[in-house]
């Protein structure tokens, strides 16, 4: 079946505005917030399922509720982080008249301040996310512009030595200072093993039913 003549009429101009040069910025702000919508929404709801059911307590509309809630919010903030820096960038560039790598860092900076300063659990995983990946990226770099020497042996196997063993001290010893979530993993992993009663909670469960 073919479009009513108005809606063609209507989508020829609209391709036509989405072509020109002169909304360039502004339009690339627009798609920038629907893909970060999207793709904090596809990043956040699997995540967020399997958590939620795997070591939330509550009815089945409480865990939902949970789970649409963290999806929303990492949708929106990730959109809102993106329209933003987007919009600083070029409003940057325009009052100087040329592109400095300095922009992309104040504009992500004034971003980051205004939409993942909230110090909640949706933020903090983000940013411990980036923050892991930032670290290996400026050892890199560092080595790649000469300012580190490059290893003469692959220093992976001491950096993990050293990440292990300093999270589980801090589980056993110091575990209120990991985020909630690990804890709640690492609880499952080091201590729920510890306990059984009998095959049913050693083998199946990893603890002992309710009504048991």
């Amino acid at each position: 079946m073919a479009a009513p003549p108005q809606l063609r009429t209507l989508l020829l101009a609209i391709n036509a505005l989405l072509r020109k040069r002169r909304y360039h910025a502004a339009l690339s702000m627009l798609k920038g917030f629907r893909n970060g919508a999207v793709y904090g929404a596809k990043i956040r709801a699997p995540h967020a399922l399997i958590m939620t059911f795997l070591f939330r307590s509550g009815s089945l509309r409480e865990k939902l509720w949970a789970i649409l809630q963290a999806t929303y919010t990492h949708s929106r903030n990730l959109a809102s982080f993106v329209f933003t820096y987007k919009g600083l960038c070029a409003l940057q560039s325009h009052l100087q008249g040329e592109t400095y790598q300095v922009h992309s860092f104040v504009a992500a900076f004034l971003g980051g301040v205004l939409v993942f300063g909230n110090n909640n659990n949706i933020n903090s995983q983000i940013n411990m996310y980036l923050m892991s990946r930032l670290l290996f990226a400026l050892c890199r770099l560092g080595v790649g512009k000469g300012y580190i020497p490059e290893p003469r042996w692959d220093p992976f196997p001491l950096f993990t030595g050293l990440l292990w063993g300093l999270v589980l001290w801090l589980f056993e010893y110091h575990r209120p200072t990991l985020q909630p979530s690990l804890q709640s993993s690492m609880t499952y992993l080091y201590e729920d093993s510890n306990v059984w009663h009998d095959l049913s909670d050693f083998l199946i469960y990893s603890k002992r039913r309710p009504s048991e």
